[in-house]
């Protein structure tokens, strides 16, 4: 139970928003029930441009028009909207998974920590990160911890939008993690570890997740030169040399509905792997309303920011 009385708790979300180079969607959840439903979603076109994920320069560059598509979106779902949960692009950010031999007690001094070994990795002052970690897997005698680090001007650029909107984005979190969140909700099997590989049009990320922890992760810029399936090839290397990998029970190919010819990349990373690569299958995790289909575009347009939104309500 929680110690403050009900007048002064927050109240948690009541929408699922995700922002991309390409769109605004937003997601209305119902997680009252004894299983989530999701009640509808609607999403907004962006103009060329509008939004540039950076870890190092400003990534908003046409305002009104991100703030016009959050509306429209918002509105197209119904009903009244204060608080959300953002997914934002994983460009945005950095992710490191630091090995630590000790954790130490207090919280500001594991955050000191974390800041000095991320002098070494990224492209800005460390002083100027907003960061936000979780315990990862244990590794011999020591403890990983996953960290996201992100410029805080950027983040206020976000959370910037939302309030030009008439929104307060509560919590604002990169896009695959919460691709992640809601995979390991029940929608994949608990045998052996398991590949996920979100794709977008402008980025495309690999986590790997063993015992409901993540292991690892690496993010594709669009611009990069290697393609998307010679990654996940190098990620599969990687996994049986370095994390004692023996073999993926799941692999899952959640892809956005802008990202063209899905089903050819899933036969690519099918080839890589030697494997079968399945969509993410909502079933086990929530139901859908007569108005919502759960086709693999669908899912792959609202996963994050309906894993953001079940993460957040406690669903």
């Amino acid at each position: 139970m929680s110690p403050l009385p009900a007048w002064l708790q927050t109240p948690p979300p009541t929408l699922g928003l995700q922002i991309d180079t390409h769109r605004v969607t937003a997601v209305l959840v119902e997680a009252g029930a004894a299983s989530p439903v999701v009640r509808g979603f609607a999403s907004a076109p962006l103009p060329s441009g509008a939004l540039v994920p950076s870890l190092t320069a400003h990534n908003v560059h046409q305002r009104d028009a991100i703030v016009s598509a959050m509306r429209r979106a918002v509105e197209q779902v119904g009903g009244r909207h204060r608080r959300v949960a953002l997914a934002i692009p994983d460009t945005a950010a950095k992710v490191s998974l630091l090995p630590f031999e000790q954790i130490p007690a207090s919280p500001r001094d594991l955050e000191q920590l974390i800041r000095l070994q991320l002098r070494k990795t990224v492209p800005f002052p460390a002083d100027e990160a907003q960061l936000a970690w979780s315990r990862g897997p244990m590794r011999g005698t020591g403890t990983t911890i996953v960290v996201a680090a992100m410029r805080r001007d950027v983040v206020q650029e976000y959370e910037g939008l939302c309030a030009a909107a008439g929104l307060h984005a509560g919590t604002v979190d990169l896009a695959t993690f919460n691709v992640v969140n809601l995979a390991m909700r029940g929608g994949v099997t608990r045998t052996g570890d398991t590949l996920v590989v979100h794709a977008t049009p402008a980025y495309a990320s690999v986590a790997v997740v063993r015992d409901d922890e993540m292991i690892f992760f690496r993010t594709r810029p669009a611009d990069a030169t290697e393609m998307v399936p010679d990654v996940v090839h190098q990620t599969r290397m990687f996994y049986e040399d370095r994390l004692n990998g023996t073999g993926f029970g799941q692999a899952l190919l959640v892809a956005s509905p802008d990202v063209e010819d899905r089903d050819g990349l899933a036969r690519e990373l099918q080839a890589r792997l030697d494997q079968p690569v399945a969509a993410l299958d909502l079933a086990s995790v929530a139901t859908f309303s007569d108005r919502v289909g759960a086709s693999d575009a669908v899912v792959g347009q609202i996963a994050a920011a309906t894993g953001l939104l079940l993460r957040e309500v406690g669903a």
